[in-house]
């Protein structure tokens, strides 16, 4: 990476449940890094999203009586919507579920 590149990441979020203040408390400190780095004249890639793989969806989905993909599909777009309510310029939202993930 040359001098001027720059990039962040919150975690990759699980989503056995809903978002918590948790996630907002870092989403909004790698956005507001984010932000002061591109001032600076860097080019920021910002990136956050859902990990939706493993044993804790599978139950989570479960007792919501849904399937695993159906239940991500609900809660990941919690998520993605928090990205939108707390004004964040995040670059992209990656799905571990996403065929992009897969390549």
């Amino acid at each position: 990476m040359s001098h001027n590149n720059f990039y962040i990441t919150t975690p990759i979020y699980y989503p056995s449940g809903k978002p918590h203040m948790g996630h907002a408390y870092s989403s909004i400190l790698a956005d507001v890094f984010a932000r002061f780095k591109r001032n600076d004249n860097y080019k920021v890639f910002f990136l956050t999203g859902t990990d939706e793989h493993g044993l804790k969806i599978q139950k989570a989905a479960e007792k919501n009586g849904l399937d695993p993909l159906t239940y991500c599909n609900k809660i990941s777009r919690i998520f993605k919507d928090l990205t939108k309510k707390l004004n964040l310029s995040n670059d992209d939202f990656i799905r571990t579920t996403e065929k992009r993930h897969y390549k």
